[in-house]
């Protein structure tokens, strides 16, 4: 009341009673704290703690019947079940730490990630260092009891690259030449270092992000559609000299043609959807995960969902997918509304990034894109992948943080 007084005093001449008690309001309205802002976005959270500890499930009852019927994993049915959790929580730790990264430190060493990034993948490539494995492809590097799979990791770094170049080029992103001319090029460069593992899916989506951003940065859209028809050109040269692409393509045309040869994936991953129907055969009850479905712990993660936990599950796997992405792009706009740039298109990016890899791992599952090995974001078995995912997320929830703190006033 003193401290009313005083200002009322000031305002007035002397202090009276009800100036007194006219003060003593104001003064409280102005002390009053602010109703507490919460740290990160539950709505972004949430949706990626779902989706986590449902792939978590979904892999144990995809791997259960491979596990024990193979002599590599000591016929133990647990065996990519414990792995995967070692994975998810060694991604959960990685994500953890990668929150605690101001996003300016990731800006400034953008260039040397990128470059990290082809450097792993080029190692690959050189016989002895990178590993054989089935079917001839030679996409990982061994590290002790596991293997490291570079292109995963280049998915995000190439996000945080793509977002560092077009800030930098923002000047002159509305031309073909300085603009987007130097950016396609590192991509294409990327693209044969992938495509000589032959890892087609990946740079599909790396590629969709780099040239996103640029997009999202104020390249014409002439560009891009020149782009689109080259791309058009260039898949169908790759289907001309690919052997192994052009067969596919014939087997997504039409799996029921040779449903033992190169239709085999796909016409038993549309078997498992119509036999879950509307809410499935129940968990665990899946019959193509018993050494019908290939990889379907893996790339077919999403057929045995559907058999097991039918349209219903396949219907909330998708929604909380599409939320997630959604939810990126929001606090991407946020940021860039503060003028937070490159913090703003990472966040775009690491969603275009899963947006369009559940995109594409769906479409393959459901028969609507030609088989590709492309897993399931966030759910899927793999220990790159998770991790990869899971620093994007501790990425995008440190951007939001930043936004947040801003908001409130804070110094970031």
């Amino acid at each position: 009341m003193r401290l009313a007084a005083v200002l009322t005093k000031g305002l007035f001449g002397k202090a009276t009673t009800r100036g007194d008690d006219i003060a003593a309001r104001t003064v409280k309205r102005l002390v009053k704290p602010r109703a507490p802002v919460s740290e990160i976005d539950p709505v972004l959270a949430w949706p990626a703690l779902i989706l986590l500890m449902l792939g978590l499930v979904m892999v144990y009852s995809a791997s259960v019947a491979t596990a024990e019927g193979r002599l590599y994993t000591g016929y133990q049915a647990s065996y990519f079940l414990v792995r995967h959790t070692l994975f998810l929580g060694v991604g959960l730790v990685a994500g953890l730490a990668v929150f605690r990264v101001p996003m300016e430190v990731w800006q400034r060493w953008a260039p040397w990630f990128f470059l990290l990034g082809v450097v792993l993948l080029a190692l690959t490539l050189i016989p002895g260092i990178g590993l054989l494995k089935a079917g001839g492809g030679r996409r990982w590097l061994p590290m002790g009891p596991v293997s490291l799979q570079p292109s995963e990791l280049m998915k995000l770094f190439a996000a945080i690259y793509a977002a560092d170049y077009t800030v930098r080029k923002l000047d002159v992103m509305s031309s073909f030449k300085q603009g987007f001319m130097p950016m396609m090029g590192v991509i294409l460069f990327v693209g044969c270092l992938l495509l000589f593992e032959p890892d087609f899916g990946a740079f599909v989506v790396v590629a969709t992000i780099a040239f996103g951003v640029l997009f999202l940065g104020g390249v014409g859209i002439r560009v891009f559609l020149l782009l689109g028809l080259a791309a058009v050109a260039g898949f169908i040269l790759l289907i001309q000299i690919q052997p192994y692409m052009r067969a596919r393509i014939l087997g997504f045309m039409d799996p029921w043609a040779d449903p033992f040869k190169d239709g085999y994936q796909l016409t038993h991953a549309l078997i498992a959807f119509g036999r879950g129907e509307l809410f499935g055969v129940g968990l665990g009850g899946s019959i193509e995960k018993l050494f019908y479905l290939p990889e379907s712990h893996t790339d077919f993660l999403l057929a045995v969902i559907a058999e097991e936990l039918g349209f219903a599950g396949v219907f909330v796997v998708v929604a909380l997918f599409a939320l997630l992405v959604q939810r990126a792009f929001v606090i991407g706009r946020e940021a860039i509304r503060l003028e937070r740039y490159f913090s703003g298109l990472v966040a775009q990016a690491i969603g275009l990034w899963v947006g369009v890899q559940a995109f594409i791992s769906m479409g393959v599952n459901m028969g609507l894109l030609p088989t590709k090995g492309l897993t399931l974001p966030l759910m899927s078995y793999g220990g790159s992948a998770l991790l990869a995912n899971c620093m994007a997320l501790g990425i995008l929830l440190r951007i939001d943080w930043e936004t947040r703190e801003m908001k409130r006033g804070g110094i970031v």
